[in-house]
């Protein structure tokens, strides 16, 4: 017995030695962590969908400010006609596409972009495509790798993107020949893009208010579609699914009582010996 207590406390000090060290390992991983603020979107929760005007402006966002560094080239033209996106009139989404050129192998030329073509990629080498920002950056907080505020706060990628955009202090340092700005968000607390809003950069035609956390929400939520644009569909099947199985449940567990109901009964009438 006493050999017993002995291994049952052996193991239990590992097991808290272990998790001291993963702890610790993550606390000093996420050490330069930056900070993200909780932002409230409306396509989070199990119910939440994606607000068609929002994503217009952040289109708008991206159009006139992203677009000239930064690429989309997972995402056709066409999709922003798409029913749960943008959803912009078939003659708005050709007329936006001719605004890019693409390069046609058959005519070993650049033509403009057609609704089937897609967004050109990032104009600079050291300017990431945005395709799939928000998708990747979606698991990056909590414990390290776990994604807790993203499970019960609906933290993930977006709330990094518009955090990111409204997390400059206004100071720099030049390193190395470069320029690094301070950011409040960035992990390690420098960043090499300079602050891309301002305030007002953008004239939304809907009289929306167009400051830095507008802005950077707006485009925040057209990222976001861009990495998942069939988000809506998915919970709708998602909310069917659940809501088939617990019919199910139900029925089979009625069946099950039904059956078994004449067994019992017979049991309890029969007398004890």
């Amino acid at each position: 017995m006493k050999g017993t207590n002995q291994m049952i406390r052996k193991i239990a000090l590992s097991a808290l030695t272990a998790l001291g060290l993963v702890a610790g390992g993550s606390a000093f991983a996420a050490g330069g962590a930056g900070h993200v603020e909780d932002y409230d979107f409306s396509f989070e929760g199990p119910f939440g969908t994606y607000d068609q005007m929002q994503l217009q402006r952040g289109l708008q966002v991206y159009t006139e400010i992203c677009a000239a560094c930064h690429g989309l080239q997972y995402v056709s033209f066409r999709a922003l006609g798409y029913d749960g996106g943008p959803h912009l009139p078939g003659d708005q989404v050709r007329a936006y596409a001719e605004f890019y050129e693409v390069f046609d192998e058959e005519l070993d030329d650049f033509r403009p972009a057609r609704p089937t073509d897609y967004f050109p990629k990032s104009g600079l080498e050291n300017a990431p495509d945005l395709s799939l920002m928000a998708k990747a950056r979606a698991g990056f907080h909590g414990p390290y790798g776990l994604g807790i505020n993203q499970l019960f706060k609906g933290m993930g990628g977006p709330e990094y993107i518009a955090s990111l955009l409204t997390g400059y202090t206004g100071e720099e340092k030049e390193e190395f020949g470069s320029v690094f700005y301070e950011n409040k968000a960035f992990p390690g607390g420098w960043i090499a893009m300079s602050p891309p809003l301002y305030g007002d950069d953008v004239e939304y035609e809907d009289g929306s208010p167009a400051e830095i956390e507008d802005l950077a929400k707006d485009v925040s939520a057209f990222l976001m579609w861009t990495a998942e644009p069939g988000l809506n569909a998915r919970k709708e099947a998602g909310f069917i699914s659940v809501l088939f199985l617990i019919i199910l449940s139900v029925l089979l567990y009625l069946t099950n009582k039904r059956i078994w109901a004449p067994i019992k009964k017979g049991k309890a009438a029969t007398p004890a010996e």
